[in-house]
């Protein structure tokens, strides 16, 4: 693909276009209300984009061309139809690690045949702004490939959610950044093949040891910020083809992955440094001391139960988890929270920052059962309120809850802001069984207070039982 030696005014100007197209995206994204709205317009920008990028260039050979741009869209038009809910965060994992494939791929193809690319003299040599750009993209890109990759691991259950320590990582982790950003800067010296692939290898290889480190808690954390890596990786490939449009996308997702990545951090009580050097939010004491689980007395309780107990109270706050979006719960929540009201009983949902796999997992799940807006709060919002709270209802969230967060240092998750669930006069908390964990593998004292009411069960089938109990058992 060759550039047209003449700058269009009229390439500039629809560039520009898609630019503001993907600013107003964002801006619909931020609410679950216009986020329908920010999808159509990020798709009129990309459109946009892709099409002025076509008109504007020689196509070495357009069928290929289309013909991939053809093959691309039937596979994204049929995972988007058949992906589950819940699956959702490992396949924005996979996206981010085909974006930073895609900057590796470039900045290959740039680095060998660099004349085409029109970054290079005629003998051949790489201009040395270029080979700055196209060092950072190829060892960004990496990263986020490579770290992308165990993040969908972890997420698709095919590796374990706990930290894996390694001895010496924080050591080896920041000898081998050392090593990329020397030899980035080497590599503006000379630009032989060694170093560019020596930079492209350890930048595979510190993605992974950057993100194994990191506990199944702090994994949402770790979506938004390789979402932010991968926007830099497109920006700098953007500046290697001379491409705006590249650039002005890679600078707002990364920008705003990373604006992300700090307000979650924030929420989380984690530092931003931290998460960027990777294995934040675990230690060697909290990894070996998470996984305990005591055998002690607990309370059952049924579907009749929680629905009696629930149509006596004046106020229930509900907080949902990974476990109601494994369960697909949230059109049956929905249902039993519109019977409730309907008996005079005020309603509310607890939504944590970090519930689910990736940011907005639950706001999404809960505007797709067609939840009121306005009955969703986040935990900075409604957190004081479940001291007054005659009912909490939590539906498949555990570590969210987890006073443990609060008061025991050696708890992978401590220093978690959590959902003061247990201050509330009843617990109700339903979970599969009493044999497994969280996703951070730490048990929740919540479990075996003495107002909690566990309901064992798949959460879909629990949240049915209630809605029948509500309809025909006369509460």
């Amino acid at each position: 693909m060759h550039e047209v030696a003449a700058v269009n005014p009229w390439e500039a100007l629809a560039y520009l276009v898609s630019g503001v197209l993907f600013i107003l995206a964002l801006r619909g994204l931020s609410s679950p209300a216009s986020s329908r709205r920010g999808n159509r317009y990020g798709m009129a920008g990309m459109a946009i984009a892709v099409v002025t990028t076509l008109v504007t260039h020689e196509l070495a050979n357009p069928i290929e061309v289309l013909g991939a741009i053809a093959i691309g869209a039937v596979i994204g038009v049929v995972m988007a139809r058949k992906i589950a809910m819940t699956a959702m965060p490992q396949l924005v994992a996979a996206f981010h690690s085909l974006v930073g494939l895609a900057a590796v791929a470039v900045a290959a193809a740039a680095y060998l045949n660099p004349i085409a690319f029109g970054i290079a003299d005629a003998s051949g040599q790489i201009f040395t702004v270029s080979r700055v750009e196209m060092g950072l993209g190829i060892a960004i890109g990496a990263i986020t490939f490579s770290g992308s990759v165990i993040a969908f691991l972890k997420l698709n259950g095919n590796m374990s959610g706990a930290p894996i320590m390694l001895p010496l990582r924080h050591l080896i982790n920041l000898g081998t950044l050392a090593g990329i950003l020397g030899l980035v800067a080497y590599f503006t010296m000379d630009q032989s093949p060694w170093v560019f692939w020596t930079v492209t290898g350890l930048s595979f290889v510190i993605g992974f040891l950057l993100i194994i480190p990191i506990g199944g808690a702090d994994m949402p954390v770790v979506v938004s910020m390789l979402n932010s890596y991968s926007g830099w990786a497109a920006a700098a490939m953007g500046f290697t083809l001379g491409n705006t449009a590249m650039i002005i996308t890679g600078a707002l997702v990364g920008a705003s992955g990373a604006i992300l990545s700090y307000i979650m951090c924030k929420a989380m009580n984690r530092s931003f440094i931290s998460v960027i050097a990777g294995g934040f939010g675990a230690d060697d004491a909290g990894a070996a001391g998470g996984g305990s689980k005591e055998q002690r007395p607990w309370k059952p309780g049924s579907a009749d139960d929680a629905a009696f107990l629930m149509s006596q109270a004046e106020n229930v706050i509900i907080v949902p988890g990974y476990g109601m979006a494994v369960a697909q719960a949230q059109h049956a929540l929905r249902e039993m929270a519109d019977l409730l009201k309907k008996e005079g009983v005020n309603v509310k949902y607890a939504i944590h920052p970090v519930a689910g796999r990736m940011p907005g997992h639950m706001n999404v799940l809960l505007a797709e059962a067609n939840v009121p807006y306005d009955e969703v709060f986040e935990l900075e919002d409604i957190n004081n309120e479940f001291a007054q709270c005659d009912v909490a209802f939590v539906i498949g969230a555990n570590d969210v809850t987890n006073p443990s967060a609060k008061t025991d240092k050696s708890s992978p998750i401590y220093g978690m802001p959590v959902l003061d669930v247990e201050k509330a006069k009843t617990v109700l908390f339903v979970k599969r069984s009493m044999g497994g964990v969280g996703y951070a593998g730490v048990d929740n004292d919540v479990f075996y207070m003495d107002q909690t009411m566990m309901l064992l069960g798949d959460a879909k089938k629990m949240a049915d039982d209630i809605v029948k109990a509500l309809n025909g058992g006369g509460h």
